[in-house]
């Protein structure tokens, strides 16, 4: 009797399964709608304050010297009230992979100060990981309110990232998928597709609202073959650039990913005093740059009316050759000695200086080059090539979509097992024929340097 009044609950389930998901959604809409709001209202806060901390140190050029106090201050606040705080996006991985201490509430307020701070004071550094930081510790405060269970709670915190990425960037989809796919390489789950999707237009929406205007980002370049030839898709010729390029885009991608890696390592072997690590950065950054004659390389470098920026990449002329290495150099320090901000924004930096001096030397189209590169480069640091197709398509347009995800998802491949997350899981190996053991990256570098000794 029990068994035929179960089989008739499940028929009558899976007959009006529409009606369980519209119950399902209503109830994620709801739990969502507080997060995604005050996530997007601290971005919307967070971007207003980078933008006033930007000019007030190109207004003050002396303000730079006071970098090694600001790194000390940051250093100070981490270790008085950060506790587990200091991990960042790869505490909230780790969290949604497998529920612990939970992410803190105050991790919203501390990167968010922190990261100005270094912006203030010519660090080098983003903004994606502080919205996601952000969105994360929203998210981890309401499900400690609505008393969620684990699974509910992961989901929650991938809404947080979606959020945060999502308004920070302006591009609500590509955040959607970030947070699925930039937790375990190789495999995406779609339990939080819908909820991750209302997550990121709701603070899109918001941070909009509250007047934050993106950058906005063009590819001017028309294809004179495919309009004399509608039948052709795509230029072949352009087409195996792209791939030669892409190749390079992951290779740089590894390259920032294990020099942050490094020096962040290192330094703590080599600088005993953890208040001496933030001080040696800064008077690094500092000095690179005056060696370098420029600051181009200092602060979140998206514009600049006198020199080298991401803006300027997409135009003829906007990127000296090496533009693109300094960039890295000088992030890597920064992030990798105690200073706090995103590493997304220098790894667009990064990307489409690279790519303009690809296209210089290869003939390409400097502003399609640039743009390739820009989204490429984080695909390989990320590990997230769909992610980053998406987001080309969201900035730049579609016209070119076959070209992004060329470039995209040869960088992902030619990263290797690396990347900036290194609380980020392998489920599918990019060369293996057998799936490895899933183990953070982290953890794959740890038995890699065990066997090699």
């Amino acid at each position: 009797m029990l068994e035929t009044i179960c089989r008739m609950k499940n028929k009558f389930k899976y007959s009006f399964e529409q009606l369980f998901i519209t119950r399902l959604l209503l109830r994620w809409t709801i739990l969502i709608f507080p997060v995604s709001l005050l996530t997007g209202l601290l971005v919307a806060l967070f971007m207003r304050l980078l933008d006033l901390a930007t000019k007030t140190r190109l207004h003050y050029e002396w303000i730079i010297f006071l970098l090694p106090f600001a790194g000390i201050l940051i250093t100070w606040l981490y270790q008085f009230a950060g506790k587990n705080s200091e991990a960042g996006n790869n505490l909230i991985m780790s969290e949604i992979h497998r529920s612990g201490e939970g992410v803190p509430a105050r991790m919203a307020p501390l990167i968010l100060f922190t990261t100005v701070i270094t912006h203030l004071f010519g660090g080098s550094a983003g903004r994606e990981g502080t919205a996601v930081q952000m969105g994360g510790s929203v998210s981890g405060l309401f499900a400690k309110w609505f008393k969620l269970n684990d699974e509910d709670k992961r989901i929650l915190l991938m809404c947080g990232i979606s959020a945060g990425f999502g308004a920070v960037f302006g591009t609500p989809v590509a955040g959607t998928v970030f947070a699925l796919e930039v937790l375990t390489i190789g495999r995406i789950k779609y339990d939080a597709l819908i909820p991750c999707l209302i997550a990121g237009i709701i603070a899109d929406i918001t941070c909009s609202s509250c007047g934050i205007h993106h950058t906005h980002y063009q590819i001017n370049y028309i294809d004179e073959r495919i309009r004399l030839f509608p039948h052709l898709s795509f230029d072949i010729i352009l087409l195996a650039k792209v791939i030669i390029a892409g190749v390079l885009f992951g290779c740089t991608g590894t390259l920032f990913s294990e020099l942050s890696h490094w020096i962040k390592a290192k330094s703590k072997i080599y600088i005993k005093s953890v208040w001496l690590i933030p001080v040696v950065g800064a008077a690094l950054v500092i000095g690179i740059s005056y060696v370098l004659g420029t600051r181009n390389y200092m602060g979140l470098g998206v514009t600049n009316p006198e020199g080298v920026s991401i803006v300027a990449a997409f135009q003829p002329g906007g990127a000296e050759t090496f533009s693109w290495f300094w960039k890295l150099l000088l992030t890597a320090i920064t992030l990798g000695m105690g200073f706090k901000g995103g590493e997304v924004t220098p790894l667009f930096f990064i990307g489409a200086t690279l790519g303009n001096t690809l296209a210089v030397i290869s003939g390409a189209p400097i502003d399609l080059f640039a743009g390739l590169g820009f989204i490429a480069v984080f695909a390989g640091a990320t590990n997230t090539p769909l992610a980053c197709t998406i987001m080309g398509a969201e900035l730049f347009g579609a016209d070119y979509i076959l070209y992004y995800a060329v470039a995209c998802f040869t960088a992902y491949y030619f990263s290797g097992h690396s990347g900036i997350y290194q609380a980020q899981r392998v489920a599918v190996s990019k060369f293996q024929i057998t799936d490895p053991e899933e183990n953070t990256l982290k953890e794959l570098k740890e038995k890699s340097r065990q066997s090699n000794d």
